[in-house]
């Protein structure tokens, strides 16, 4: 699963949904949380599963259902997992328990739709409740459904009582820069993508695409969108250059031409395992095959 952008889309609003179908993030996210009110929630259920009875898409089908302990989890998995969904994200978990939890509900839904098992992929917000802080170590167990974890200051922060989750010059403060580095090792003790938090001024391109490559820098694979303008932004910033891919290419061929060396002399420069690794990385974020 290709996961550079991901675009939230209200599910209660076809509107929206027609303008983000076609625009060209590799994900759509249809939000059964926060953005819709709680009297359109069933609406809302109603319009994805239709929505997942369309045509063939060149992007992934993703929902965000209602945290566990709403009263609503169960509705939404039921109503949802069915042919044409790809991944569900999980808000507010307060660790891997409540991933198997899902996990275990969306075994059951799979067979009573008729979906193949283990189709449908896990993706979490992994930073927004105080518990989740202190229980990243569960994540060097790999789950089987999930596939991505991404990180959230706005509802931590709420949980916390702040004032502010920045400082005065934009930049996060240490509580949630502590969060955004636990994701990033989570993600890495897990085996799974790292997908960069939402960047809040929809209008500052600049700003974005500083943001997403000191996020590319650090090790993140992709960022969420809160709007259509900012999907191009973030697949050019999380998008190898050519030049880029023809370095990892000569990186792989190298290795795959001496399979006994751990370490190769390139262009004067050497390499070994973990740039093997990272160049290896590079491709597959671009569909090429690196297997043997």
């Amino acid at each position: 699963m290709k996961l550079r952008s991901l675009l939230f889309v209200p599910a209660d609003s076809e509107r929206k949904f027609a303008k983000a179908n076609g625009i060209g993030a590799d994900a759509l996210i249809l939000d059964l949380e926060d953005s819709v009110a709680p009297p359109r929630k069933t609406l809302a259920r109603d319009m994805v599963k239709n929505l997942l009875g369309g045509p063939p898409r060149d992007w992934a089908f993703l929902v965000r259902i209602n945290p566990l302990g709403s009263g609503l989890t169960l509705e939404d998995l039921a109503s949802v997992v069915r042919p044409g969904l790809d991944g569900i994200l999980i808000p507010k978990v307060s660790g891997t328990q409540d991933i198997e939890m899902i996990s275990n509900y969306v075994d059951v839904l799979e067979v009573a739709a008729g979906v193949t098992p283990g189709h449908v992929k896990l993706l979490v917000v992994a930073t927004e409740t105080p518990a989740a802080m202190i229980g990243f170590a569960s994540y060097a167990t790999p789950s089987r459904r999930l596939v991505a974890m991404t990180w959230g200051a706005e509802d931590l922060g709420a949980a916390l009582g702040a004032l502010s989750n920045k400082e005065a010059n934009g930049e996060w403060t240490f509580p949630y820069q502590l969060a955004r580095a636990q994701c990033l090792f989570a993600a890495g003790a897990a085996g799974v993508l790292a997908l960069d938090t939402l960047y809040g001024d929809f209008k500052d391109q600049e700003g974005l695409a500083a943001s997403c490559r000191i996020a590319r820098r650090d090790g993140f694979v992709g960022r969420i969108a809160i709007h259509p303008d900012q999907v191009a932004t973030i697949n050019a910033c999380f998008t190898p250059s050519e030049a880029d891919l023809a370095h990892a290419r000569r990186v792989v061929a190298a290795f795959a031409a001496q399979p006994d060396a751990g370490t190769l002399g390139i262009d004067g420069k050497m390499y070994d395992m973990p740039h093997l690794i990272a160049a290896k990385r590079a491709l597959a974020s671009v569909g090429e095959d690196v297997t043997p």
